[in-house]
């Protein structure tokens, strides 16, 4: 075993040649006119199609964003509105701005004591 291994290290690998065994033509080995028509053909097209891949991204997250800010508009309107009725339904109970139980924004507070 020792020898195969031996004999396969100490073997000189055969020398290239520098010209083309017979048969063989140039046009043969070569891409040739049409393998660099192919060539670009596919270098375009993935071009293409990355350019229409970072444009279709962009647009989600155009959008997300569009819908994460009407969200936000939507949410702070919400409160704004529970603002304005909590503000109407103080005004309706005819409390004074000093009464008790009532604070100095409109709104009902804890009730205190009489001092």
């Amino acid at each position: 075993m020792h020898s195969l291994l031996l004999s396969l290290a100490t073997t000189p690998t055969p020398m290239p040649t520098p010209t083309l065994r017979e048969g063989i033509s140039e046009d043969q080995i070569t891409p040739g006119l049409w393998g660099f028509i192919m060539t670009a053909f596919f270098v375009v097209a993935t071009t293409l199609l990355i350019v229409d891949m970072v444009r279709r991204i962009r647009r989600v997250r155009y959008r997300a964003q569009v819908e994460q800010e009407r969200m936000e508009a939507a949410a702070a309107a919400d409160i704004a509105a529970a603002d304005a009725q909590d503000g109407l339904d103080a005004t309706d109970g005819a409390a004074a701005p000093g009464a008790p139980g009532v604070d100095g924004r409109g709104g009902a507070g804890p009730s205190r004591p009489a001092e």
